[in-house]
């Protein structure tokens, strides 16, 4: 988006509210979606927009509507091809803008979900917003029919340019624009076949990378209004704590500091002319806490609490075939192994935070969010205003990886707001905040066991977890529809859907003993394929070891009813040179999984001298079934390894008297550049369905390097993170 297009001035906020039936009546600067949103009456009407998802402004500038989230994954630039490449506009002319979520529910949510997430940005809305594009082309060709007074049918659009084909007369989509905003949309839209597509499956540049380069990006924590405070807050260190009291008298007459506020009945924020001021004061104001009962939970007590849901009688099945008990009861060889994943963060760069103005008549927000329209239930729950008197805009994130598919920082800052009505007021965490108050990725165990023919086939397979539900804390209702059980937890393990296992198994129980902590879960990049990749690919490699097989063959016997894994399989293998002569000291380990509609598999190149780790090379390769933008899938690959591998190397929150004890990045280091490990990607599309991207990838870079270095050093490692652990 254009600086221009972030920017709107104060009479053409009031005006257009007035005009739309907000009734706010104050007026300050806003980074709102662009000034086709709100209109400026002594300017004159603006371009009207084609149709939701497509404005075309009389210089040919085309601005495609985006209701995902972007947070670097390049969810923005997929869906602006998308519906490009239906509208038949010339890509060079492409800009984008947010709709707000409040603006949705006004349209009865004509853009649909505002929600990004689980890989979805793409895979789920390809459908409806090539629909857009495609009517917005069709009513771009009825309005230059109509100035013709010719038949629509023999007019064609190309590269943002209508032909009649009979007279060879051409117009652009910018003379036509404003007729074509005033038509009927077609009832209904035939969408191209694949195999078409000029704008879809080319790696076109991303249209947010030069503001982020110039520095004109706008962050929720650059959020500037007039007239606005900051606001630090703290919230009890012990998740489900409580907040008794605290001295504001001991820190008011700070410089700057405005007020001293409580935020529920679980924190205390400080209101102050800068945000240094307000977080100066709340380090020094004397807060009590009564932390509970947590306060005696450890990171040992928690173990032995999932220790315990490994034998557990009472659990949830999430896949069966056969009967796993007698088969494991006839095997002519069993074998089991334990494994363990903790808990963490995902301490995204930017720190949460969000800027709200609240009167009696109306609340605003201006936020980094992953979910529009959460953000907004949140702003009206805390306002107790009105649906149709509140709205969010989104900003720009600084970070997401699930965290912000939340909106408690959002909830906080309204009720911040509320008690200086009038005044824009931005909360921003601190980096301690963000690290203590986080939605970990849940802690969890596995008990693997296998069970083997003569011939050292895989028989029967128990994979027994034991730990956290994401679903029981943050949708319970969600896990009472289903009996109690979470379905999450099963990931890259269900029988069938985006998440199947990718062996098939004569007798096979997946199981999980629920066993939920104090510490608040949260939907983690990657989810719980994370670690049941781990569990799975690691314990095959185990196996196939103790049984003398190839790991890549051991594997392919129990594939053949996989095929589209298989070949992806196949194919990093074949990158990497399996079964070929390595480089002296170079060793390699493999894994694969289906996850987030996707095929995905790692072969991993390592070397360990004197227990030091080199990870060299990963070969990765991912069938998406459509690929919409080959250079942003192999982009999202590395850095999903980034992630991955961060994890497995250092990654690991631990709690001490019930607090999170890791609280900034000194503690929670992420993977450094000069190790990252060179990554060579195939991107192979076999078409027929839309898997996601930006996440499954990100579970087979542990599981692959773990096994490498099971060849390299003869060492299983079974618990993670890697950092404390000796390879020598």
């Amino acid at each position: 988006m254009t600086q221009e297009k972030m920017r709107i001035n104060r009479r053409q906020f009031v005006v257009g509210a007035a005009t739309t039936g907000l009734g706010l009546s104050i007026g300050f600067a806003i980074p709102a979606a662009s000034q086709q949103a709100f209109g400026d009456n002594k300017k004159g009407p603006l371009t009207p927009e084609v149709n939701a998802w497509v404005v075309i402004d009389a210089d040919e500038t085309v601005t495609i509507r985006i209701a995902r989230s972007e947070m670097g994954q390049g969810t923005l630039t997929g869906l602006a091809q998308l519906v490009a490449e239906e509208l038949e506009c010339n890509w060079d002319n492409v800009s984008w803008e947010y709709p707000t979520p409040g603006e949705n529910l006004r349209r009865d949510r004509v853009w649909q979900s505002f929600g990004t997430g689980g890989s979805r940005g793409i895979r789920g809305s390809h459908q409806y917003v090539r629909e857009g594009g495609a009517m917005a082309r069709e009513m771009l060709i009825a309005a230059a029919a109509q100035q013709w007074k010719v038949d629509a049918a023999d007019c064609v659009a190309a590269n943002s340019i209508i032909t009649h084909k009979p007279s060879g007369k051409t117009t652009s989509f910018g003379k036509v624009a404003g007729l074509a905003g005033t038509l009927v949309p077609p009832a209904e839209v035939t969408l191209k076949d694949p195999k078409d597509w000029k704008v879809v499956g080319k790696p076109k540049k991303r249209l947010d990378t030069l503001e982020k380069l110039t520095g004109k990006q706008v962050y929720g924590a650059d959020m500037m209004l007039p007239g606005m405070l900051n606001a630090s807050i703290k919230k009890c260190p012990v998740h489900g704590g409580k907040l008794i009291s605290f001295d504001a008298e001991a820190v008011l007459s700070m410089p700057g500091v405005k007020s001293v506020v409580a935020v529920g009945d679980n924190a205390v924020a400080v209101v102050a002319s800068t945000w240094w001021r307000a977080n100066k004061a709340l380090d020094a104001l004397p807060i009590s806490w009564d932390k509970g009962e947590n306060v005696n939970v450890s990171s040992a007590s928690i173990d032995e609490f999932l220790q315990e849901g490994l034998t557990a009688d009472n659990t949830f099945v999430g896949n069966k075939v056969g009967d796993v008990s007698a088969g494991l009861k006839n095997a002519a060889k069993t074998y089991t192994a334990d494994y363990s994943y903790p808990y963490q963060n995902h301490a995204p760069m930017e720190p949460m935070n969000a800027t709200a103005v609240w009167t009696k008549d109306r609340c605003e927000v201006w936020c980094p969010t992953q979910n529009g329209e959460s953000a907004l239930a949140a702003a009206i729950s805390a306002s107790e205003l009105p649906a149709e008197n509140c709205d969010v805009h989104k900003l720009s994130l600084g970070g997401g990886f699930g965290r912000r598919g939340a909106a408690d920082f959002v909830t906080q800052a309204v009720l911040i707001a509320k008690t200086l009505p009038g005044t824009p007021v931005k909360l921003l965490w601190t980096r301690e905040e963000d690290m203590l108050q986080g939605m970990f990725h849940p802690v969890t165990k596995a008990r693997m066991t296998a069970g083997l023919d003569d011939d050292g086939n895989l028989d029967a397979l128990h994979m027994r977890i034991s730990g956290q539900s994401i679903l029981a804390t943050l949708m319970p209702q969600a896990i009472e529809n289903n009996d109690g059980m979470d379905p999450v937890v099963f990931q890259a393990m269900a029988p069938e859907g985006d998440h199947a296992i990718s062996y098939t198994v004569p007798d096979l129980l997946v199981d999980h003993a629920m066993r939920n902590t104090h510490i608040t879960p949260g939907f983690w990049r990657g989810v719980n394929v994370n670690q049941n990749a781990i569990y799975m690919e690691c314990f095959m490699d185990e196996v196939a070891h103790e049984t003398g097989q190839d790991a890549l063959a051991f594997r392919q016997k129990a594939m053949t009813q996989h095929p589209l894994a298989l070949a992806v399989l196949n194919k990093a293998a074949s990158m990497a040179g399996w079964g070929k002569p390595a480089e002296e000291g170079r060793h390699l380990g493999l894994a694969v999984c289906k996850a987030f509609g996707s095929y995905v598999a790692a072969c991993a190149e390592v070397s360990v001298d004197d227990g030091e780790l080199t990870i060299h090379r990963i070969f990765a390769a991912t069938d998406p079934g459509y690929a919409v933008n080959p250079q942003q899938i192999e982009a999202q690959v590395s850095g999903s390894f980034v992630y991955g591998l961060s994890a497995m190397l250092y990654g690991e929150c631990t709690v001490k008297d019930g607090e999170i004890e890791q609280q900034n990045f000194h503690q929670y280091p992420s993977l450094k550049m000069a190790k990252m490990p060179h990554v060579e990607t195939a991107v192979m599309p076999s078409g027929g369905f839309w898997g996601g991207v930006g996440e499954p990838t990100i579970a087979v870079a542990a599981p692959a390097v773990l096994n490498a270095i099971f060849a390299a050093t003869g060492k299983r490692i079974r618990h993670l993170p890697l950092k404390d652990q000796s390879l020598a």
